[in-house]
């Protein structure tokens, strides 16, 4: 198993990607921490994990909170150790132009997105350099790579975690600590379902599948398995990356 012997932080745990991938990570031997700011999400993912015969906690936290995220990681590391973290909590906002955007939902989603993931890189660096080791993987997005009509604050903050990432990275490299970041493309979870019924869903999908060049929007595993390569020893030389898995769409 690929994680064996090791501890995942994971934010974002309690729905989509963030579950996906804390279920991936406990097949592969890993303890799972899972925090979300919505607890009975995050309950019902560890259930599973625990389902599954893995160590795993639950945590509330909302990662727009410095405090609780330098707590909640530092009893992490008290009670199991850390070998990962994995930022990836985050939101997003209806579609508008930029000049419709307000600015309490432009700083929203700033808080979430960006200072989520310097939260959550500045409690875990100080712990994986005094070890000598570690993986940090942050959810940014293809829309931090390219740019994404009508999601202006969105991708304002996904190219944010982008180059972070990569300014992570060159800083925490000596220490033998990586930093990288996945991009997905449109991926079938709850964000882009929102406020369309079923029906409209499976229409949109339809839609939108049709400029991929695999025809298919992602599915939630396609994002985990990006994930768990980076999180794990096989990425040993792979730092300061951000690993698009969209599909083939960025390339027509």
């Amino acid at each position: 198993m690929r994680l064996e012997g090791k501890t995942a932080f994971i934010t974002g745990s309690g729905s989509g990607l963030g579950r996906e991938a804390a279920h991936l990570f406990a097949e592969e031997g890993a303890t799972v921490v899972g925090a979300d700011i919505n607890l009975e999400g995050a309950e019902e993912t560890i259930g599973r994990v625990e389902a599954a015969g893995q160590a795993g906690t639950a945590l509330e936290l909302d990662v727009t909170d410095a405090d609780a995220v330098h707590a909640a990681i530092d009893e992490t590391v008290a009670e199991y150790g850390l070998d990962i973290v994995l930022n990836n909590a985050g939101v997003s906002h209806q579609r508008a132009n930029v000049e419709d955007i307000d600015e309490d939902e432009r700083d929203r989603i700033i808080d979430v997105n960006v200072k989520g993931v310097w939260n959550g890189c500045h409690a875990a660096i100080p712990h994986f350099k005094e070890q000598g080791s570690g993986a940090i993987v942050n959810t940014a997005s293809l829309a931090g790579v390219i740019g994404a009509p009508q999601l202006g604050a969105y991708s304002l903050t996904k190219g944010a975690v982008v180059n972070f990432t990569r300014t992570v990275a060159a800083e925490v490299g000596p220490h033998g600590v990586r930093a990288n970041a996945v991009c997905p493309g449109v991926t079938d979870t709850a964000m882009p379902r929102e406020n369309r019924t079923e029906e409209e869903w499976e229409a949109t999908k339809a839609e939108m599948s049709k400029y991929y060049p695999l025809k298919r929007l992602g599915r939630p595993e396609d994002v985990a398995n990006a994930m768990l390569f980076l999180a794990s020893d096989e990425a040993d030389w792979i730092t300061g990356q951000a690993l698009v898995v969209d599909g083939g769409f960025s390339c027509t």
